[in-house]
């Protein structure tokens, strides 16, 4: 089924598996994903595809710098002919949400976010509505310095399991592109090809799978290095412990085995914990977040299997 996803995706992405894996994975641990990089690299044709491949309520927002909360959870009003309040719920009540251009929203929107994402329930008119199962935000992010965008929240970022940069294609790549687009939209073909049934039943699976102790005390050492490197002002936080090591199951699961390795600790290790890491004045000018995360795995020793 897993596979299956993969495949369906890969019809209308050019060599985006590395991508499609780790959305899967956030799919498993129950978490969101952000896709960060440049306009019109296929972020969102990537996110609308990833959404299709689910047989699964989906829902899009375009935000702007008027969008309100109650655009996204929606509200409560008065009813004239029964005369009494009603609950007109908003597009958040589905099993995937699209956020296209999630940083171009006020903060003030930006903090409707926090309940939901986090607790997967929404609060109208003092009564609280749980949303759908399983529930996944996947939002497109332009780079900062792009006119109108506001920088996300600290609070709202630990909110998100991964951040994904695509980065531009090859050009052989980007010519098999041009071939598939030509003369229609592939997208327009993609069918679902997992059931919300079917994903309830993985990721339940997925908690199965083991860690050792020398794999957790692995993971916690370079949690332990973003929080005392020198370069960094706030580290990873016990959110973000929780994320990593429910990625780095659904990984192993993901490649069919009931046990995590070192490896599914490093390969996750930057898409996880980059964004989660706020920098001091002099690690701004003198580094970066993926060097940062590169430093820590090399000086973090790798447990070693004994016989």
């Amino acid at each position: 089924m897993l596979e299956n996803i993969k495949e369906n995706v890969s019809k209308v992405m050019v060599d985006k598996e590395k991508e499609i894996e780790l959305m899967i994975i956030a799919l498993l641990s129950d978490g969101h994903v952000l896709l960060e990089d440049v306009p019109g690299t296929g972020k969102t044709t990537m996110a609308k595809c990833f959404s299709k491949s689910i047989d699964g309520t989906f829902n899009r927002l375009q935000f702007t710098p008027d969008t309100l909360p109650s655009d996204i959870v929606g509200q409560e009003y008065f009813d004239v002919k029964t005369s009494d309040f009603k609950v007109r719920k908003g597009p958040v009540f589905n099993n995937v949400l699209l956020i296209d251009e999630i940083n171009r929203a006020v903060p003030r929107t930006q903090s409707a976010l926090l309940e939901l994402m986090e607790e997967k329930n929404v609060t109208l008119g003092g009564t609280t509505y749980p949303l759908p199962k399983p529930f996944i935000v996947i939002a497109t992010q332009n780079p900062f310095d792009s006119i109108g965008t506001f920088p996300l929240p600290d609070a709202q970022l630990d909110r998100f399991l991964l951040t994904i940069k695509q980065g531009y294609p090859a050009p052989e790549k980007e010519k098999q592109m041009l071939k598939r687009f030509r003369q229609s939209n592939p997208i327009e073909r993609i069918e679902s090809v997992i059931s919300i049934q079917e994903i309830v039943e993985l990721k339940e699976n997925v908690k199965q799978v083991t860690l050792s102790e020398d794999i957790e005390d692995y993971l916690m050492d370079i949690i332990q290095g973003t929080r005392q490197h020198h370069y960094v002002e706030i580290g990873v936080s016990p959110r973000g412990s929780l994320s990593y090591m429910r990625a780095i199951q659904s990984r192993a699961y993901l490649y069919g085995r009931n046990f995590c390795t070192p490896d599914d600790v490093k390969q996750l290790a930057h898409p996880i914990l980059a964004h989660r890491l706020t920098l001091n004045v002099e690690g701004e000018v003198k580094t970066s977040k993926e060097k940062i995360i590169e430093e820590i795995l090399d000086r973090v020793a790798v447990p070693v299997e004994t016989l």
